[in-house]
C-alpha cells in the first residue's frame, strides 16, 4: 500500500480497544474486525507503527487517558470527552438504541418514558456515562455479552446498544427475535481517540489517511466486507 506524503516517523503507538464483534475481536492471536481493519489501514497509510491490544473497555479507556503514546478505538465523540483526546476520524456513524424483550411490548417516545426502568450498560462507556449523568438507573457490566443474558433473565428492563449504521447487531444470535428496539436516543460518530501526547505529526498523518479513505471509498468497503462475512 502506498503511504501518504508527509508520513510521520515517530515511535510506534499502542492501540487499544475492546472485544466487541464484529467491530473488534480475536481470530486466533490476531485482532480483526470491521473497525480494526479501518484502523490498520489508516495507520499503514500514515506510516505509523503500532501494536493493537484488546482489553476490557474501562481499562482500555484509562490507558488511553493516561499514557501519551496510546489511542483507543472505536470511541464515541461526546462533548464531555472532547478535550480529553485528539480525535481521528470519523470511523463510523451510528445510533444509541434501547432494546427490550419483544414479549414485554415496551413503548417509549423519549428517555423520560423509561425513567425508573433499569438499563443495562457497559461500565465506563459513553452510553453508560450519558445515562448516568441524566439520572437514569443503570446496571453496568464489564463485558457487553453479559447484558443480553441479563435482559433474558429479567434482571434489566432495557439494554443500551450502540449500533453502527447499516448493520444488524444481533444477526445470527439465538435470541435475535426475542429483542426489539424500543427507543433510539442518540446519533453519534466513532473515532480513533488519541492521548494528547501523541506527536502532532502522527496525528496529522492519521487524519489525512482517514480523509483519503473516506474519499476513495475504503471506509465503505470495510463496512460492506464485515456485513457480508461476519458470522457471530
Amino acid at each position: 500500500m502506498a503511504l501518504l506524503a508527509g508520513t510521520a516517523a515517530a515511535g510506534p503507538l499502542r492501540i487499544v480497544g475492546e472485544n466487541l464483534p464484529p467491530s473488534s475481536m480475536m481470530d486466533g492471536e490476531v485482532v480483526v474486525g470491521r473497525e480494526t481493519g479501518k484502523v490498520r489501514e489508516l495507520l499503514a497509510r500514515a506510516g505509523v507503527g503500532y501494536q493493537i491490544t484488546l482489553l476490557p473497555w474501562k481499562r482500555a479507556y484509562a490507558q488511553a487517558l493516561g499514557e501519551p503514546d496510546t489511542c483507543i478505538y472505536a470511541a464515541t465523540r461526546t462533548p464531555e470527552r472532547e478535550k480529553l483526546f485528539r480525535w481521528i476520524g470519523p470511523l463510523n456513524e451510528g445510533q444509541w438504541i434501547l432494546y427490550g424483550l419483544a414479549s414485554r411490548r415496551l413503548v417509549a417516545q423519549s428517555l423520560d418514558d423509561v425513567r425508573g426502568m433499569t438499563i443495562g450498560t457497559l461500565l465506563g462507556d459513553a452510553r453508560d456515562d450519558y445515562l448516568r449523568q441524566r439520572g437514569f438507573d443503570v446496571a453496568p457490566v464489564t463485558q457487553e455479552w453479559l447484558n443480553p443474558q441479563k435482559l433474558m433473565m429479567g434482571r434489566i428492563d432495557l439494554w443500551a446498544v450502540g449500533v453502527a449504521s447499516g448493520t444488524r447487531p444481533f444477526a445470527g444470535k439465538p435470541w435475535e427475535e426475542q429483542v426489539v428496539p424500543v427507543l433510539t436516543f442518540n446519533r453519534v460518530q466513532t473515532y480513533l481517540a488519541c492521548n494528547p501526547g501523541v506527536p502532532e505529526a502522527q496525528l496529522q498523518a492519521m487524519q489525512r489517511a482517514v480523509t483519503a479513505m473516506r474519499r476513495d471509498g475504503s471506509m465503505a468497503r470495510h463496512d460492506q466486507a464485515a456485513n457480508s462475512s461476519f458470522q457471530p
